[in-house]
């Protein structure tokens, strides 16, 4: 902390109170009757000198080492010689003490605290000793008051010892507070950059599947239209061949449409893993006309966002070897051996080579989701060898 405290920024508002408290306490002590007349009283000097230390802790220094070895100097002085020309009462219950070493936990570290206490507890056993001594009495009298003194430094030092561990466990607890405050702003922050990244990286992967998908399909469209209408006078079969095909590439765009479509809802829509599954299957054979065999063998259910992970896997396995493949067999297993699943995906199409797919988006965004749940991604492939995609995600079964 760089900045003073001051009355608006002070970090324990409560213990400025209190202190104006203890100050009014010691200011009315000095107008209560002197029973005696052997001491010196200069109330006014007294009065001036408690007002000072009060407006000392308007502003506490928190910058520079000297700016605050200074101040507390000043205040040790301060409460010096209010003890010297002050009332019996000020003497015997040094409130001042109490509030210089408040200040110091607040101003300084644990060994500047120390010290500060052990000068509080030095000065005030000085103080008190120098005014027993003063004390004209019968030697007997001397004898009965001689454990006044000592009873009065103990409860002095106690009450020092708990007000220093007090300021202590209220400090400590306050600077947990206040890191525990920035983790969580910066756990916030984090979750919006992640968010945003992933938002970034999905609306990336649909644009790079309109590019790829229906941009392609849309341009062979109008290229087969536009030969269509030249030759359809002069040579009408030809034409009707390309329009054909041209209906065709419009059916392929419709069903890019609804794949990038269906990757934005929500995968699962309330149904269970194992029908999500199959869905999936029953879809990919009506676009390529191979029904993917699959077997489940799920005992227990499967958490939201482990369920999330499996079924984006899946589908972005069976977008890829419904494009690239070439495949006549595909097959779906999932499994579960007690506390980790196992997913694998194989087909018998033309594979391909690993080291040089390596900056893929399909393949980096199936790794990231097994990742993020602990898990491990292996990959199996090479030309004309077919793919397996195995992936291994631990998670607790519900009790």
């Amino acid at each position: 902390m760089s900045r003073p405290i001051q009355p608006h920024n002070h970090p324990f508002p409560f213990l400025l109170y209190l202190e104006w408290a203890l100050l009014a306490i010691a200011i009315w002590t000095e107008f209560l009757p002197n029973p005696s007349f052997r001491f010196p009283r200069f109330p006014l000097l007294t009065l001036l000198s408690i007002t000072g230390f009060g407006l000392m802790g308007l502003r506490l220094p928190t910058g520079k080492p000297i700016y605050r070895i200074i101040y507390t100097a000043i205040e040790i002085l301060l409460i010096l010689l209010t003890s010297l020309t002050g009332s019996r009462s000020i003497r015997l219950f040094p409130f001042l003490y109490l509030l210089l070493v408040t200040r110091s936990c607040l101003i300084f570290a644990l060994p500047g605290r120390l010290i500060v206490t052990g000068l509080s507890f030095t000065f005030f056993l000085l103080t008190l000793q120098q005014r027993f001594n003063r004390i004209p009495a019968p030697r007997m009298t001397q004898e009965r008051l001689r454990f006044f003194p000592l009873n009065l430094v103990l409860l002095f030092g106690l009450i020092l010892v708990f007000v220093l561990l007090l300021m202590n466990a209220v400090l400590a607890e306050r600077q947990s507070r206040e890191k525990l405050a920035i983790a969580n702003e910066q756990l916030r922050k984090y979750a919006l950059r992640i968010e945003d990244q992933a938002t970034l990286q999905e609306r990336s992967r649909i644009a790079r599947e309109i590019h790829d998908s229906l941009g392609h399909s849309l341009t062979a469209l109008n290229l087969q239209i536009e030969t269509a209408l030249k030759l359809w006078l002069s040579d009408s079969t030809r034409a009707y061949t390309f329009l054909a095909q041209a209906k065709k590439l419009g059916s392929q765009a419709l069903q890019d449409v609804r794949q990038s479509v269906s990757a934005l809802r929500d995968p699962l829509l309330g149904r269970s893993l194992e029908r999500a599954i199959a869905s999936l299957a029953e879809e990919f054979g009506r676009s390529n006309g191979i029904t993917p065999t699959y077997q489940i063998q799920l005992a227990d259910p499967v958490p939201t966002e482990v369920s999330t992970a499996i079924y984006r896997i899946v589908q972005e396995a069976l977008t890829n070897i419904s494009r690239y493949a070439l495949a006549t067999e595909v097959k779906i297993q999932l499994q579960v051996t007690e506390n980790c699943l196992k997913l694998i995906i194989a087909d018998n199409g033309k594979g391909f080579q690993l080291s040089q797919n390596t900056t893929g988006f399909g393949l980096q965004s199936m790794r990231d989701r097994v990742q993020a749940l602990g898990g491990k991604l292996n990959i199996i492939t090479a030309p004309n060898s077919g793919c397996t995609i195995i992936a291994d995600i631990l998670y607790l079964k519900s009790e």
